[in-house]
């Protein structure tokens, strides 16, 4: 069984914006596998699906962001999923917007969504996939994450989401997780 998580904030004023790129890239996952987000559980919105007979379950954690390992602890604890079948998707402000990193482990860095996960379930031993947003603005941090994205950024995301979504159907399909960073790190370098 696997459990990818995207993280994110649920309030429709947060849809379009930078820090919902965990978000955004599950719903271009769960778009690929054919499922829809329909059941609320451990205070997260999740599809379910099969591959390749294994059960995968996608989660939009609906605590806020500051939150998320409660949420994801919830669900780790009832579905009893394995170290190195859960995988988290998140913006990462440290790369180039659009560009993609792909680690089996790492700190929490200064990503508080991440820092709650560590927290909640006491490691940094597990996959994630973290998606650059970085981009010159006279912004403050916290205002640049929260603003909504442009027509120009959507275009330069666009194939990072494509890309995070076959990355994931790598990972829940079985494949070997050094595979799967060969196939989307190398790929991604020369955009950074």
């Amino acid at each position: 069984m696997y459990l990818v998580v995207g993280l994110g904030n649920p309030d429709k004023k947060y849809e379009n914006t930078f820090h919902n790129m965990g978000f955004m890239c599950v719903d271009r996952f769960v778009q690929k596998l054919g499922i829809n987000f329909d059941k609320g559980e451990c205070r997260a919105i999740t599809a379910h699906a099969r591959v390749n007979g294994e059960k995968v379950i996608v989660a939009k954690p609906i605590t806020y962001m500051n939150l998320s390992g409660e949420s994801l602890r919830e669900l780790v604890n009832k579905y009893k999923i394995e170290k190195g079948h859960l995988i988290v998707v998140y913006d990462d402000v440290d790369l180039p917007l659009g560009s993609v990193r792909i680690r089996p482990e790492g700190s929490a860095g200064t990503h508080n969504g991440m820092r709650s996960i560590v927290q909640c379930l006491g490691t940094t031993d597990f996959p994630r996939i973290r998606v650059g947003i970085f981009k010159e603005t006279p912004m403050q941090l916290a205002d640049y994450v929260l603003s909504q994205l442009s027509a120009q950024d959507k275009q330069q995301l666009n194939a990072a989401f494509e890309d995070v979504a076959q990355a994931l159907a790598e990972f829940v399909g079985g494949q070997d997780f050094q595979a799967v960073m060969r196939n989307h790190n190398i790929r991604l370098t020369k955009n950074i």
